[in-house]
């Protein structure tokens, strides 16, 4: 069997130091906000180049303090994609105000910043971009919408930590960044952590009173926050795998570029890269003609697969309300019928990926080689 994802293979490369990591704090009985915590902020920000990074209990609250600090308020309305995980937008629900959702660009599945600028209204106060699968979206285009309107920026960065537009880091365009440290993310933790990156020590400052219930300490409280605190036994498995997420993030890339020369004589559609951008793939998805029967084909082969996202938010249950009709945003929709995410991570060996390959052109009767 070839998973989608191997963290036994990632661990089994740094258990003794992880394994000593967890031990000196669980001996030195500092758990919440210790010294892990504040080293690995500073350390992150350093990595990413920024000037603040503040960490919080998820990927999804950095979103929903990120959101809290920006003053999102019920009645506002926020653009993003409908291409992603619920949690961009639902932290937007959440706060009472109304995600507008704009349609992607078909090549890097990212939104598509020229559809911005038809979907701003009197109500409009922000933007909320999904550098998806690994690579940037076009920061370019749109902070200059953003700017043009007054309009904030908050990137999620969920799955592209230490990716690029033009040589700079993801998530320090705009007010912030939000970072997930789920465990299957290229710097994943032994569990649910996140962080929000910014260059705005004011911005910052707030982030950390409101991840602690709005006080600078227990009894000085200052505003209705909330109990989202990065671990301290998390934030020290983050801390050794932290050293290793440059060298991980480029073995994602030469994978990458082997499965790209497997695929170039089958019908499969590779990621496309944006010249401006570097991607740190989070996920290799392809475009796949007969894509459900292309699963099934590969199940058969021990092969795991999983699809990114297969219904769109647009068309989820939960934002019926928002009245958006089949076919309305066409490019996410072709994209969750066809996308397929084929195993990745900095573990897997030439003859598994070769494998993989094998199998995709055996099922469309062409065949790979490296």
């Amino acid at each position: 069997m070839i998973p989608v994802l191997d963290l036994h293979a990632q661990y089994a490369t740094i258990s003794a130091e992880i394994e000593a990591a967890v031990l000196d704090v669980l001996r030195g009985g500092t758990y919440i906000l210790g010294p892990n915590v504040y080293a690995l902020e500073q350390e992150l920000a350093a990595f990413v180049g920024v000037a603040h990074a503040v960490g919080v209990a998820s990927g999804t609250d950095s979103l929903r303090l990120g959101l809290h600090a920006l003053g999102l308020k019920p009645g506002d309305e926020v653009i993003t994609t409908p291409f992603t995980f619920v949690a961009s937008a639902n932290t937007i629900s959440r706060a009472g105000a109304t995600p507008v959702f704009v349609d992607i660009q078909p090549d890097t599945f990212t939104i598509d910043p020229r559809q911005i600028e038809a979907a701003i209204t009197s109500s409009t106060v922000g933007i909320v971009p999904v550098h998806l699968y690994g690579q940037a979206a076009d920061m370019d285009a749109l902070m200059a919408t953003a700017e043009r309107h007054g309009l904030w920026v908050l990137e999620d960065c969920a799955q592209a930590i230490a990716a690029t537009w033009q040589g700079r880091a993801v998530g320090t365009f705009g007010a912030a960044g939000c970072i997930s440290f789920y465990p299957s993310k290229n710097l994943g933790a032994a569990g649910d952590a996140g962080m929000i990156i910014t260059t705005n020590a004011r911005f910052a400052e707030r982030i950390a009173l409101l991840r602690r219930h709005g006080g600078k300490d227990k009894y000085n409280v200052e505003e209705i926050g909330y109990n989202s605190r990065l671990d301290e036994l998390q934030a020290a498995v983050l801390r050794v795998k932290l050293r290793r997420l440059a060298d991980w993030n480029a073995a994602r890339q030469r994978i990458a570029a082997c499965y790209d020369a497997l695929l170039a004589s089958t019908p499969v559609t590779p990621p496309v890269i944006d010249r401006r951008a570097t991607h740190v793939y989070h996920q290799y998805t392809i475009r796949a003609p007969r894509r459900d029967e292309l699963v099934e084909h590969l199940r058969r082969a021990g092969i795991g697969t999983m699809i990114y996202y297969p219904h769109p938010l647009h068309r989820q249950p939960v934002y019926a309300e928002l009245g958006y009709a089949a076919g309305s945003l066409p490019e996410s929709e072709r994209a969750g019928d066809e996308v397929l995410s084929l195993p990745i991570y900095p573990e897997l060996t030439e003859a598994q990926i070769a494998t993989v390959g094998a199998a995709i052109a055996s099922f469309y009767g062409s065949s790979a080689q490296l």
